[in-house]
């Protein structure tokens, strides 16, 4: 969609990436330590400093505290993480359980290494989580249940039944967690972010992964974490060893110190609830139905009374009638859903926000 919309010259709404720039002080601070000569390979496991800052952090927010030196890496974004702690979880034959719609790495990840993705449908309308159909899945098999809350695309967000259902299904049975937090910092209307982390049962068989692009509108760096007990930590590295080593140094070094102001992260809610809202409200008289987003920067809409177009093409046809590209939901799925939903990013300037309303009301 990117493609089309660059060859059609339309507003990007599509993919997940900010068009306006970053802090200041942020690009001050790499420029500060490639300067000051942070420009070699950063130990395997991270810079402690960074390390050290992302404990802190996770401490604060979260009430429990990860080992900085033996539990915490540093990763080539989050893409990268989800690999790697795939790769130490699966094994030929064994089962992943893969919550639908879905980032799209998970399942390619699973089958790489021999596995099978197990594919569930979110509930609609609000995306929900259908234990009942987990619980029927669940068999000597299944090796990893993959969490992404606050969710891609949905903006769905996972509470405290979730976390008490989870618990049961992992109890006294040998099945691990991925939890895909990346867009932990960016959840709405006064919710609250749930980390897997706070369950002290799941913590113990977690793989939590998070990433700094999403937060600080530094996608294109590449630099994200993982959090997980020592004793996954240790065969996590034994891998990232030797897929990525060490990612980027002073970039590292910068984040380390823009950490230290809490307000960095924790404005980043209500910077992108702003910007949701002023969508929202400039397609109020739309014949778009707006889903509710609890999380993430992005927004579904129900098509269904502008279209009987399937949701591919209906997104091309957005960009041929008025210069808009979307993301259909469908390639989100293993098998085609029927809704009529398509994903904007509204991770963008204020003023393509506008134009973009603009146009979405002319439909």
């Amino acid at each position: 969609m990117t493609k089309l919309a660059n060859e059609k010259n339309a507003l990007n709404l599509s993919q997940g990436f900010p068009d306006f720039n970053i802090s200041d002080n942020l690009i001050e601070l790499v420029n500060y330590y490639m300067k000051l000569g942070k420009n070699q390979y950063a130990p395997m496991p991270g810079v402690p400093e960074l390390r050290k800052a992302i404990s802190d952090k996770i401490e604060k927010l979260y009430r429990c505290k990860y080992d900085f030196e033996n539990e915490i890496t540093i990763t080539a974004g989050a893409t990268q993480a989800l690999y790697t702690a795939i790769s130490v979880l699966i094994n030929p034959g064994d089962e992943a359980i893969i919550f639908e719609p879905a980032y799209d790495s998970y399942a390619p990840s699973v089958i790489a290494n021999g596995g099978k993705p197990v594919f569930i449908s979110l509930e609609l309308p609000d995306f929900s989580m259908p234990w009942e159909l987990v619980n029927k899945a669940v068999n000597d098999k299944t090796k990893l249940i993959i969490i992404n809350s606050p969710h891609n695309p949905t903006g769905a967000i996972i509470n405290q039944e979730d976390i008490i259902e989870l618990e049961k299904i992992v109890s006294n049975k040998d099945i691990f967690l991925i939890s895909d937090e990346v867009y932990e910092h960016i959840v709405f209307d006064n919710q609250k972010h749930i980390s897997i982390c706070e369950s002290r049962l799941l913590r113990k068989k977690s793989f939590v992964i998070s990433s700094f692009g999403k937060t600080f509108h530094t996608t294109g760096w590449k630099i994200g974490y993982c959090a997980a007990p020592k004793s996954l930590t240790d065969e996590f590295r034994k891998l990232h060893q030797f897929i990525v080593f060490a990612v980027n140094t002073p970039i590292q070094f910068a984040y380390a110190d823009f950490l230290k102001d809490y307000m960095n992260y924790l404005s980043i809610s209500s910077f992108y609830q702003n910007k949701r809202d002023y969508f929202l409200k400039m397609i109020s008289d739309s014949k778009f139905k707006p889903l509710h987003s609890f999380g993430t920067y992005f927004q579904l809409l129900d098509y269904s009374d502008i279209s009987s177009l399937d949701d591919f093409n209906f997104c091309v046809e957005l960009i041929d009638k008025i210069g808009i590209a979307a993301i259909p939901l469908s390639p989100f799925y293993s098998n085609s859903p029927t809704q009529k939903l398509i994903r904007i990013c509204f991770a963008k300037r204020d003023e393509v926000l506008h134009e973009a309303a603009e146009r979405i009301k002319k439909l």
